[in-house]
């Protein structure tokens, strides 16, 4: 809820760009919380005040970007959930639409999703990668199951499942790491998304044996 109090909203604010500043420089453990709060034009105590500590700091700097990565993820499952897995034949630029949405949220956040990923040690999101994962594992094993449920004779592979999510999160994080521009990370991250497609299609499962 937003403060109705102009002053704290810009205070709040304040101390949300330095400590993005100050996270992406030194991560989460070595980060200050003195030296954003002086960049900031404020005390330590107001960061106790807004946030109630650095945990509290960093998801005030990272939240919006979590939360619209997420809501992207689920709508999207929400939508395979209701698909007809038994008459789909996959096309290439089936999953664009997908696809850049979740470019737009990653380059619309980019210095938010830079630390999740590399700067955020030591803090309750360092685990960040592994939540993905075990969210995207949770998701596609239930779409699995109702493929397999139109599939006679064929099981879900979750171990495969578990390879696959981690090849498509390794695509992501490659993504970010060498596509500074956003038109130039679709031209890449477009092709290879087919490409997961295809294998999951392909290996979601396995003969029922």
């Amino acid at each position: 809820m937003q403060d109705k109090n102009p002053d704290n909203n810009e205070s709040r604010r304040r101390l949300i760009e330095c400590a993005k500043r100050e996270f992406l420089e030194k991560g989460f453990v070595k980060a200050s919380l003195r030296k954003i709060a002086s960049d900031a034009g404020l005390t330590t105590g107001a960061v106790y005040f807004f946030f109630s500590d650095k945990n509290g700091l960093l998801e005030g700097v990272v939240g919006e970007a979590l939360g619209q990565l997420n809501a992207v993820i689920d709508q999207h499952f929400a939508e395979d959930i209701e698909s007809d897995l038994a008459g789909y034949r996959q096309q290439d630029g089936d999953h664009d639409a997908f696809t850049e949405m979740l470019v737009n949220v990653i380059y619309d956040h980019y210095d938010e999703m830079t630390i999740l990923l590399d700067r955020s040690a030591g803090s309750k999101y360092e685990d960040f990668v592994d939540v993905i994962i075990n969210r995207l594992d949770s998701s596609y094993i239930g779409l699995a199951e109702k493929y397999a449920a139109v599939m006679p004779g064929r099981r879900v592979n979750k171990k495969m499942l578990h390879w696959l999510t981690h090849v498509q999160i390794n695509a992501f994080v490659h993504m970010m790491q060498h596509e500074k521009d956003k038109e130039s990370a679709l031209h890449f991250i477009k092709p290879v998304m087919d490409m997961l497609i295809k294998a999951w299609m392909e290996y979601s499962l396995e003969d029922d044996v």
